[in-house]
Formats: structure tokens, sequence, C-alpha cells
């Protein structure tokens, strides 16, 4: 398809910037630990929730996208963490990198040549990997904005 390359990087470049809003890199960069766990007053998550969440269900969707050995997970259990607060302030660390590295196992799909945008997993129920990329796009930047959120009424959110 001619236009199967621009389409291409636009997804790509949806995933990896932020454009009209605050992205991924802003909302995880620079939070003290002692507020990763903290649930403001009439949310229902912490910072380190909405974190977690974000890289458990991008991590199921690269997982769905790359193989018919997936294994379906149960919902909400196996897509929220089990406290509102990290371990340790490094766990928040290596969750961040692990949301990175999927973001980055993801786009290496969108530029296989051979992966059809459009074509529908033999596996799925007619999902295909342009809605699994909008999916992906769209489920983070709703979770990156409530992380926004959160960490505003910690005060704690730099801009």
């Amino acid at each position: 398809m001619p236009h199967d390359d621009a389409l291409r990087n636009q997804l790509i470049n949806l995933l990896r910037e932020s454009h009209a809003h605050a992205g991924f890199d802003k909302a995880v960069m620079g939070i003290p630990a002692d507020k990763m766990g903290v649930r403001p007053s009439g949310l229902p998550h912490s910072a380190w929730e909405l974190l977690e969440h974000i890289r458990l269900a991008q991590h199921d969707i690269v997982e769905f996208s790359e193989s018919a050995k997936y294994e379906p997970r149960n919902f909400p259990d196996d897509y929220w963490p089990a406290s509102p607060a990290p371990v340790n302030a490094g766990d928040w660390e290596k969750s961040v990198q692990s949301v990175l590295a999927d973001r980055g196992a993801f786009i290496e799909l969108l530029q296989d040549p051979t992966r059809d945008l459009y074509e529908p997993f033999p596996w799925g129920e007619g999902q295909t990997l342009l809605r699994e990329a909008l999916l992906i796009a769209d489920h983070n930047a709703y979770h990156v904005g409530e992380m926004v959120l959160v960490r505003r009424l910690l005060g704690v959110w730099p801009g």
C-alpha cells in the first residue's frame, strides 16, 4: 500500500511523542519516592498504580500482538498492582524501563514490513496491528493524564 510507510511512521510518532498533552516520559520523571504510592483524596489510584497499570496492560497488548501463544489474563487482577505503593523506589525505575522496552518492542512490530497493519490476527477476534497500536496510544494517554492529575494534587507536577 502506498501510504503504509507513512501510517507506520505516524503510529510510531504517536507512541513516542506527546504533542498536544503531557507524555509518558514527563509524567514519570522526578516524582519523589514518598509520593509514588499516595492516593490523593477522592481519587482511586496512586501514581504507582497508574504506572504499573500502564506497564501491565501494554505488556499484555505487546504479547498478544506478537504471537498466537498469548495467554489471556484476568481483568482486573492481572492488570493492576496489589499495593498502592512500590516496595522500594527502585521498583519505579524498573517499571518505567519496562514500559519503554515494551514500547520499543511494539514499535519493532510496526517497523516490520512483513506485518500487515490491517490483517486480523488469526488468534484474535478481529484485532489488527493497527488497532493494537491505537489501543496502546489511547490507553497510555488516558492513564498518563490521570498520573498528571495525581501529581498536581500531590503538589509534585513540574509544569
